[in-house]
């Protein structure tokens, strides 16, 4: 978001995706604690703070310290709103320091870049606009994308375009950025791209060619997928008793864990399956809500980016 730049008042004007689907599956109390862990525009949190009485609670996370200043204007003097610059893999510590710890009635997780870090061509997110090539949601720390490239063995490139892009054609496009920085250094996503789409030689009709590569790198660089395997059992730990996890994904790579989280949670202990054991012996600690939950074409049509948003639900078990 890069401090508003290219933001601005646009961002409260937004349309948070699946919002209905959201609040309904959060099944909000008006005297409740709720979670936003991804905060972005805040378009998710302004309708949980509809819902909300005085003595209801939003506490919000946002690693971008773009999202934080415009939590901060947009959500001044409500005291039902706390906003903490933090990744949700702390969401543990931002919790217990509330004393909230299994007290919380719904936690919501927005995956994946924001709207405003799409948009702003000096986030380096968009291979469709020239900007620098940083890709970091957290914009006060860590390397660029930039920078990780400059140095990056051809290996480690191949690795992560495989495992975080599902790219097939890892390794020409690996090859193709070693050979390009040898002449310039990649400073700059059209410069990337456009590497990226001469060593591509197939690609999804509706998709840019560089997609993979651009999601690829964006998620190594914020370590997007241990964040959230570190934060889902923090968010567990924090439900009250039939508090809601809600959580949102935009690629098959993160509804994967979420849906395994739950599924494995909603289990109960893992025991060898040739044990003579009761039902009641295993211990689930969540019940899945429904089935997956995605955008009609009436959305989609209004908000293209809801196309590929995938919504799960689970609900805390009663202890």
């Amino acid at each position: 978001m890069g401090m508003l730049t290219g933001v601005g008042r646009d961002a409260y004007t937004h349309r948070p995706v699946l919002v209905e689907a959201v609040l309904a599956g959060l099944r909000i109390r008006p005297a409740g604690r709720y979670v936003d862990a991804t905060f972005g525009c805040g378009g998710h949190s302004a309708r949980i703070l509809e819902h909300l009485e005085d003595n209801g609670c939003l506490l919000a996370l946002d690693r971008d310290p773009g999202a934080v200043q415009i939590a901060q204007e947009r959500f001044r003097g409500d005291t039902r709103f706390a906003m903490a610059h933090a990744c949700f893999s702390t969401l543990g510590d931002q919790i217990t320091a509330r004393g909230w710890q299994g007290r919380v009635d719904g936690i919501l997780f927005d995956l994946g870049v924001s709207s405003p870090q799409l948009d702003d061509p000096s986030r380096g997110f968009s291979f469709t606009k020239t900007g620098p090539l940083d890709m970091r949601m957290d914009t006060s720390r860590g390397k660029t994308a930039a920078m990780w490239l400059a140095q990056a063995k051809e290996d480690e490139i191949i690795e992560v375009l495989r495992t975080f892009g599902e790219e097939r054609y890892a390794p020409r496009i690996a090859r193709a950025i070693v050979n390009a920085r040898k002449q310039d250094p990649l400073i700059n996503t059209a410069t990337l791209a456009s590497v990226v789409a001469q060593a591509n030689p197939r690609w999804e009709r509706d998709k840019h060619p560089a997609t993979r590569a651009f999601q690829a790198i964006r998620i190594f660089i914020n370590q997007e997928l241990n964040e959230l395997v570190a934060a889902l059992p923090q968010a567990l730990t924090a439900l009250a008793p039939v508090g809601r996890l809600v959580v949102m994904s935009f690629h098959s790579l993160e509804d994967r864990i979420v849906k395994q989280f739950i599924r494995r949670e909603a289990r109960g202990e893992s025991l060898p399956r040739d044990l003579p054991v009761m039902a009641s012996t295993f211990h689930p600690r969540l019940r899945e809500m429904g089935g997956v939950i995605r955008a009609d074409t009436t959305e989609v049509s209004e908000n293209p980016r809801a196309r590929s948003a995938v919504l799960r639900i689970a609900e805390r078990v009663e202890a």
